[in-house]
C-alpha cells in the first residue's frame, strides 16, 4: 500500500464527508458543470479510457462513468473507500489505491487524464504534472487545475492560519471548524449581501452563497471546504507561466493555460506519431 502520510487528512474528511458534493445528493450539476468547463469535453466518450488521478469521493468520478468511457480513478488516501461506496457499482470503472508518482497504468496509454484540486496538495507538484503527462498517449489529452499564486489569494486566511492548522491533528481542526462554522456562516451570508464577494473573504471560513444550496448543504460544504483549507500538509500555488512550462517541457500542444474556477485550468494535447 502506497505511503499516505501527506495525505491522511483527505482520507478524513472524504470519508466524513462522502457525499456532501456528490451532484446525485445536491440536485445541481455544479461537479458536472466545472468538469465539462474545465475539460472542453464532449459528454460521450464512448471507446476512450480516462485516467482520474486524485479521485477523492468520487464527486466527478459520478460524472466520469456517465460518459460512457473506461474510467480508471485512483487516490492516494483512503478516500477510495468512500469512491467505492457511492461509485463502486458502474461497470465501467476501476478503482485503484494509489500515488500520483506510481500511476496504475502504462506509459503513454491514456486517451485522457484528468486530475483537478490535487497537484497543489503533493510535495512537488512539477514532478506530479509530469508523472499525469507520462500516462498520456500520442493525440490523448491532459487537463489539470491547480491554485494560482495570486496576491489577492496569497493575502488570505488560509495562508495566515495555515503555519497553525497544518500541525494540528486532523480530528481536533475538524471540531473546531465543525463548532465554529455555524456560528460564523450567518455573518458571513449578511456580509456577502452587503459588500459582494468581498464580504466572504473577511471571516475564516469557506462560504458559497451564490450555489444556492439548502441551509444544511451549504453548511456542511462550508465545513468540509473550511477543513480542505487549512488541513492539507501541502498547499502550493502556482503561476500561469509554471504551469505553461510544465505544459512545454512535455512536449504537448494546444497548450491553453488560463484561470479558472479553482485558480488556474491547464489542457494539452500529446502530439500524434508522425506517419
Amino acid at each position: 500500500m502506497p505511503d499516505d502520510s501527506y495525505a491522511q487528512s483527505f482520507g478524513f474528511q472524504w470519508n466524513v464527508h462522502a457525499r456532501t458534493q456528490l451532484d446525485s445528493v445536491c440536485g445541481k450539476p455544479i461537479s458536472r458543470n466545472r468538469l465539462f468547463e474545465t475539460t472542453k469535453w464532449p459528454a460521450d466518450l464512448s471507446g476512450q479510457t480516462i485516467l482520474e488521478a486524485g479521485s477523492g469521493a468520487g464527486r466527478f468520478t459520478e460524472v466520469l462513468v456517465t460518459t460512457a468511457a473506461t474510467i480508471i480513478s485512483c487516490d492516494l488516501s483512503s478516500a477510495v473507500d468512500a469512491n467505492y461506496r457511492n461509485n463502486g457499482d458502474n461497470a465501467n470503472l476501476l478503482l485503484v489505491q494509489a500515488s500520483l508518482l506510481n500511476l496504475p497504468v502504462r506509459p503513454r496509454s491514456m486517451d485522457k487524464v484528468i486530475c483537478l484540486g490535487v497537484i497543489q496538495h503533493t510535495p512537488d507538484p512539477a514532478e506530479s504534472f509530469s508523472a499525469l503527462a507520462n500516462c498520456v498517449r500520442p493525440g490523448g489529452e491532459l487537463v489539470i487545475d491547480v491554485y494560482a499564486a495570486r496576491l489577492r489569494s496569497l493575502l488570505s486566511w488560509k495562508y495566515l492560519l495555515r503555519p497553525i492548522t497544518k500541525r494540528m491533528k486532523g480530528e481536533k481542526l475538524y471540531g473546531l471548524i465543525e463548532r465554529a462554522t455555524p456560528v460564523l456562516l450567518p455573518i458571513s451570508e449578511f456580509l456577502y449581501r452587503i459588500l459582494g464577494q468581498f464580504g466572504l473573504r473577511l471571516l475564516p471560513i469557506v462560504h458559497y452563497p451564490k450555489l444556492n444550496l439548502s441551509p444544511d448543504l451549504s453548511l456542511r460544504w462550508a465545513v468540509l471546504d473550511t477543513f480542505d483549507m487549512y488541513s492539507p500538509a501541502h498547499d502550493h500555488p502556482q503561476t500561469l507561466a509554471e504551469v505553461r512550462r510544465w505544459f512545454d517541457k512535455a512536449g504537448f500542444a494546444d497548450v491553453a493555460v488560463e484561470y479558472g474556477p479553482n485558480g488556474i485550468v491547464g489542457r494539452g494535447r500529446r502530439p500524434a506519431n508522425p506517419v
